[in-house]
């Protein structure tokens, strides 16, 4: 080992692979040494360099639901590799208005709303055309997004100014202005936020990155009504929760409203990089040529990649898939002595541990198989891919239920 070189570097340096002589590792230091390298991955599984399979039940943060290596995607990543990779926006492709298309249906829990689609590359990414499309909409003197603490918008400057997580903004001040946050769950706090230069709330179905912190009907229907009487965008943030994670197509379709923008991301491409940004069509008009606009945003690559994911959820009903799974975790995990808690809607859960660091849980699940992680510091997320089956969640529960023993012996 290098003399410069500290047991967590070394670590670092054996799961990446790299070369013993190396004394640096290559990459920016935004995140924590890894603790394994995967090589491959099949259906619910993944596998390391030596081989060791590990049941994943966390979806590259909600993103692999139809699991891994899905042939139906594979597929038309392959053929479409094969013809044409990317062109310029100013140039129609073959299937973003398709996908368009199907977003806009699902909107609709099946049933087309004619609203418009803006393509991006990630959650953060539609977020920020969310943000920019907000104050389009408001115009000059009312530009103010209004989210909630504990929100998680994205990385950058606008979506970490969004985002109601005070600890993540100090390194990065000032941050662009025109943001307020009010108290989750709390209509009467989130209605002292707003004013005339309110241009629209911003607000999670289930806070992902919070903590899987649901909304409650009675909020967000408030929220609808407080939009609606004062002339606000209601934008709902389903990059974690859209696409059948919650035991609906999008999470908002639990509280039987419909918001005026919806952004998502992570299952739309079950791993290959695509956002998007739906607007009811009398919002999108806000944008004008040369307003918003992506280089790669909707290229045929990954347009093709979600083409497949689309067509494949609905073919086995994701939704149904998500809400029976989810019933069986809640149920399986509630039996654990360790378990104080289980919340969440569908595939998305969050296991709150009785005195147990939930971030040591994650890493000693990690080691006997189970991908998770600690959410917060006395939580573990659950995230896994829709299609997982009976078995996989008895193997799961298992292997969990060893862990939180061993610790709490």
């Amino acid at each position: 080992m290098s003399a410069e070189r500290t047991p967590v570097q070394e670590k670092h340096r054996q799961s990446a692979g790299a070369p013993a002589e190396m004394d640096h590792c290559p990459l920016m230091p935004t995140y924590g040494p890894p603790p394994v390298m995967f090589t491959r991955g099949e259906g619910a599984y993944l596998f390391d360099r030596q081989d060791k399979r590990y049941l994943d039940f966390l979806s590259g943060l909600a993103v692999t639901s139809l699991g891994h290596a899905h042939p139906a995607v594979a597929e038309a990543i392959a053929e479409q590799a094969t013809r044409l990779l990317h062109v310029s926006n100013l140039y129609a492709t073959e299937h973003n208005w398709v996908v368009a298309g199907e977003i806009d249906k699902l909107i609709g829990d099946g049933t087309p709303v004619g609203g418009q689609v803006f393509f991006c590359n990630s959650g953060a990414e539609s977020n920020e055309a969310a943000i920019k499309l907000a104050r389009r909409f408001g115009g000059h003197g009312r530009h103010v997004v209004v989210a909630a603490f504990d929100s998680f918008h994205g990385r950058t400057l606008a979506t970490l100014a969004a985002t109601g997580q005070p600890a993540k903004w100090e390194t990065f001040q000032p941050l662009p202005e025109g943001f307020r946050h009010a108290i989750w769950n709390d209509l009467a706090d989130l209605e002292r936020q707003l004013d005339d230069t309110t241009a629209a709330v911003l607000l999670e179905p289930v806070q992902g990155e919070g903590g899987v912190n649901p909304a409650t009907i009675e909020y967000f229907q408030g929220v609808r009504r407080l939009c609606d009487e004062r002339g606000m965008l209601m934008m709902v943030d389903e990059v974690q929760t859209g696409f059948a994670r919650t035991g609906r197509w999008f999470g908002f379709q639990h509280f039987d409203l419909l918001p005026d923008v919806v952004t998502m991301a992570k299952a739309l491409g079950n791993g290959m990089p695509i956002g998007a940004c739906w607007a009811k069509r009398e919002v999108a008009a806000a944008f004008q040529p040369g307003d918003h606009a992506t280089t790669y945003g909707g290229q045929p690559m990954a347009t093709s990649a979600a083409r497949a994911v689309l067509e494949t959820m609905q073919a086995i009903d994701a939704p149904f898939l998500a809400r029976s799974a989810g019933a069986e975790i809640m149920r399986s995990v509630a039996t654990l002595p360790q378990v104080n808690d289980v919340r969440g809607l569908g595939l998305l859960l969050a296991v709150e541990l009785d005195g147990i660091d939930a971030r040591v849980a994650a890493a000693k699940c990690l080691d006997a198989g189970l991908v998770v992680n600690g959410v917060t510091a006395t939580a573990l997320r659950l995230a896994p891919p829709l299609i997982i089956t009976p078995e996989h969640v008895a193997e799961a529960v298992a292997i969990l239920g060893g862990v939180l023993d061993e610790l709490s012996a």
